[in-house]
């Protein structure tokens, strides 16, 4: 195949057959020539891939249908933002040899372009250039074939190590390499026709460079240092020794060994190293620390298995023997003599020492003494001396010459660490020594008994009282003649002492907050001095009892309360402690305020302030007494702004009125809706009794009517029959013995047997009903509706007491109710009005001054308006 370069860089011919396989170099083209830094390369043609080298190959199987096919080679330079184009031309042409005489048929022989990796001894002597490999292309039989390379060791680092010869294909190399340096080498052999054209693919050649024993093993640490309990077992592991090697893993160079080359003390050896793993175990029976504390061990390490011919190195291993609590502590004497004097307190009076075999400053060697004898009411104390190990023994308790000359004590040794029963330690036998403590006679002051006094004094107790008495005595004669007392200085200046009784006395009114009081407490050091001037010290400690000093009050006390009327919440306190504090109890001190407000308990220091009822809105002064759980009262006033609101904040000072001490100042719309409410009962009771009567009341209620009586209109279910021979039946409207009502499209009559009146004929005019004029005899006009109370004496007196007589006449002694007849359906045609008074609207500006009521009724009166 001719290849044609016209115009590098820009036109590349290549001449081909016209049938092409998978995978066929098509030829090679110079890229570096074109752009140096390539670091993208495609091709337009998917057919056709481009290597790095430059190498064009075919993807897949390419026919030339055509006698010419081009594509283009793209390449990219993202740093410096370059591209370049490479036209590529493939051109048909018949194949014939141009370069041989010969023209023979070609066989099909084993291809010599894969050989196998080549292998360079490392270290090696040469000489040099020494060749390693041969590379041949099978194409050299038809073509002149030259051969090159590139990679590691030829143009790339290290450089120069390899070359190959361009006619033979030898690979040579220059000189000796370390293989732990550089392990391989791969190299890229190209083989191509003096034209450019690379009939084979570019191979890649591995240069294997095979270990030469040259590095010897290493420990991975200059001194290995491990510790082992004494007594261990043999075969207890006391830790591992390591060692690498530089040369070629897996192989002899590398496979390594141990052995132990010495110990040192040079004794019996104690442990055994594992020669594969370098793991160190016991092999004495009996490692005792109180002998050898610590061993030195040599140890080798040496390659090709531990053949003598292999490289070997030295370490050092240092093992040392940790103590355990095999040796019990032993006293150095038996028996112990000492003196103190009586009295004598807090002194040291013997120290004893012991022996112990253990490793000083451990736990199994720390000596721990006690008192296993004589030492009942606990007058002595023994400790160790940490720095020497000595037990120092103590009188933290005086002594008494009197009682006993002399005390006989017993001492036991024992170590912090639990004994350890070892081969050879012999059987644990606690060592214990007697101590013989004389006591000396001494001339002794006064003793208090008991040396400490605990008076309670309750909290501002009276100046002079006498809170108690504390005296001492003399330990000689066992009175207390002569002796005289005072309190020492610097001591809390509440309290006296009387100088020859002892008498303990307030001068001053104890109080438990003061600076001097810890915690209602105070500590008073008392002399006592007899007659030869010797002193005894005894402590007087005065705690001060909780008192009821302080009067309990409430925190807040002013208060502002919406129409809600939500209940306020008062809070006492009280600076006493229990039981002088808490629960406290709340009264309201002023009568009138207490028939208007009331107290709910909500727990022992807080109770609930709410108004009884509907009262007037306006500022209340309450006075409040709070008393504690002592009895001591504190007088509270709370001021509570009853205001028409729904939030506090909608309520200022200006508009509130006071009211305070009971007097309750009244507004005009407050004393109107009281006198509406009374009028309003007033007619609900009048109402009652006319049921209750043998008269019959027909009143027509006017739009005046509305503006002095709210009527509440029920509708009642039919009764039960009643048939009673006192009863008369039912008669027209127009009757004289009854009077009927029409509502809607419902009748309803009520029939007695007596006459029928009203309020109108009691006063002398014809049957009329309620709302009937005067005067004007049966015309019907609008009234006031207003009558006195004689006039309503008048018309009720008498059909009350008609009703009454029935009663006594009836022969089963009947109740008044049972005349009251059951309401008939009567059907329509009656005279009468609605009894409801917001249902007649003849005139709606009669109700404007329901506007101008207070919030109360404002409510209950705008149901009286038909809207």
């Amino acid at each position: 195949v001719l290849s044609l370069c016209c115009e590098a860089c820009k036109k590349v011919i290549f001449h081909v057959p016209s049938e092409l396989e998978a995978e066929t170099l098509v030829g090679r083209v110079d890229l570096k020539e074109c752009l140096q830094s390539a670091e993208f390369i495609s091709s337009s043609d998917g057919n056709f891939k481009i290597l790095e080298d430059g190498s064009v190959y075919t993807t897949s199987a390419v026919s030339l249908s055509a006698e010419k096919k081009t594509f283009t080679i793209l390449l990219k330079d993202t740093q410096e933002q370059v591209e370049k184009k490479i036209h590529v031309s493939l051109v048909e042409e018949e194949m014939k040899k141009t370069r041989h005489a010969r023209d023979t048929v070609l066989k099909r022989t084993k291809r010599r372009w894969g050989p196998i990796p080549s292998v360079m001894i490392e270290n090696s002597l040469g000489p040099f250039p020494l060749q390693i490999q041969q590379v041949q292309s099978d194409t050299a039989q038809n073509y002149t074939i030259y051969y090159s390379a590139s990679g590691p060791g030829i143009d790339q680092d290290p450089k120069g190590l390899f070359y190959i010869e361009r006619e033979t294909g030898n690979i040579f190399a220059t000189r000796a390499v370390d293989r732990e340096q550089y392990p391989s080498f791969q190299i890229i052999c190209f083989a191509t026709t003096p034209d450019g054209y690379s009939p084979e693919v570019p191979l890649v050649h591995t240069i294997r460079i095979e270990d030469d024993n040259d590095n010897a093993p290493y420990f991975t640490q200059d001194l290995f240092e491990f510790s082992v309990p004494e007594n261990s077992k043999p075969g207890v592991i006391v830790g591992k020794v390591t060692a690498e090697d530089r040369d070629e893993p897996y192989t002899l160079h590398t496979t390594l060994k141990y052995r132990i080359v010495s110990q040192n003390p040079p004794v019996t050896p104690a442990f055994s190293l594992h020669s594969d793993t370098g793991a160190i175990a016991v092999l004495l029976p009996q490692l005792d620390r109180e002998l050898v504390p610590s061993y030195t061990l040599l140890v080798e390490v040496r390659d090709m298995a531990g053949q003598p011919f292999g490289l070997c190195t030295t370490g050092t291993a240092v093992i040392r023997i940790e103590d355990m609590n095999d040796n019990a502590p032993c006293f150095r004497q038996m028996q112990y003599e000492t003196r103190v004097e009586e009295n004598r307190v807090n002194v040291e009076i013997l120290r004893v020492s012991v022996v112990d075999l253990d490793e000083p400053g451990s736990s199994g060697s720390a000596a721990v003494y006690e008192i296993i004898k004589g030492n009942d009411d606990r007058s002595f104390e023994i400790t160790t001396d940490k720095n020497t190990n000595e037990g120092i023994l103590c009188v933290v308790k005086g002594l008494d010459y009197e009682s006993a000359k002399q005390r006989i004590l017993v001492i036991a040794v024992n170590n912090e660490a639990p004994y350890v029963l070892a081969p050879h330690s012999q059987q644990l036998s606690q060592s214990t020594s007697s101590v013989t403590v004389h006591v000396l006679d001494v001339d002794e002051g006064p003793v208090f008994k008991p040396c400490l006094l605990r008076i309670d004094v309750k909290e501002c107790e009276d100046i002079g009282t006498t809170i108690g008495r504390y005296v001492a005595e003399d330990p000689e004669t066992g009175n207390s003649e002569g002796i005289r007392y005072r309190i020492a200085p610097s001591q809390c200046n509440w309290i006296n002492i009387d100088e020859k009784s002892g008498e303990v006395r307030t001068v001053k009114v104890l109080d438990r907050d003061v600076a001097d009081m810890r915690r209602g407490q105070c500590n008073i050091t008392v002399l006592a001095v007899d007659r030869n001037g010797k002193t005894g010290t005894g402590t007087i400690q005065v705690f001060i009892v909780p008192g009821n000093k302080n009067y309990p009050r409430i925190t807040k006390t002013e208060y502002i309360m919406c129409r809600d009327r939500k209940p306020i919440c008062l809070t006492a306190q009280d600076g006493d402690e229990s039981p002088y504090s808490t629960p406290f109890v709340y009264r309201i001190t002023d009568r009138s305020l207490a028939s208007m407000w009331k107290i709910t308990r909500h727990n022992d220091n807080s109770v609930y302030l709410s108004p009884k009822g509907d009262i007037p809105f306006g500022t209340y002064d309450i006075p409040i007494s709070v008393i504690d759980n002592g009895g001591k009262v504190g007088e509270n006033r709370i001021k509570v702004n009853l205001c028409d609101c729904v939030t506090p904040t909608e309520c200022d000072g200006g508009r509130s009125r006071e009211l305070s001490g009971g007097n309750v100042t009244l507004g005009v719309w407050a004393i109107l809706a009281m006198i509406l409410g009374s009028l309003l009962l007033l007619l609900i009771l009048i109402t009652i009794c006319g049921c209750c009567g043998s008269g019959v009341m027909h009143r027509h209620v006017t739009d005046d009517c509305a503006n002095h009586n709210l009527i509440i209109s029920n509708t009642e279910a039919p009764g039960e029959e009643v048939m009673d021979h006192n009863i008369i039946p039912l008669q027209n409207t127009c009757d004289q013995g009854g009077y009927g009502i029409k509502t809607g499209d419902q009748q309803t009559f009520e029939m007695t047997k007596g006459r029928g009146h009203t309020l109108e004929s009691v006063k002398g005019g014809g049957h009329q009903t309620l709302g009937s004029v005067k005067e004007g005899g049966g015309q019907t006009m609008m009234d006031t509706c207003r009558y006195s109370y004689s006039e309503w004496h008048n018309f009720t007196h008498p059909r009350l007491g008609e009703k009454v007589h029935l009663c006594r006449q009836d022969e089963e002694q009947k109740h008044s109710e049972d005349y009251l007849l059951s309401y008939n359906y009567e059907g329509k045609g009656s005279l009468a009005g609605s009894v409801g008074c917001c249902s007649d609207q003849h005139e709606e500006e009669a109700l404007d001054f329901l506007d101008q009521l207070e919030p109360k009724f404002r409510t209950l009166a705008e149901t009286c308006v038909k809207r």
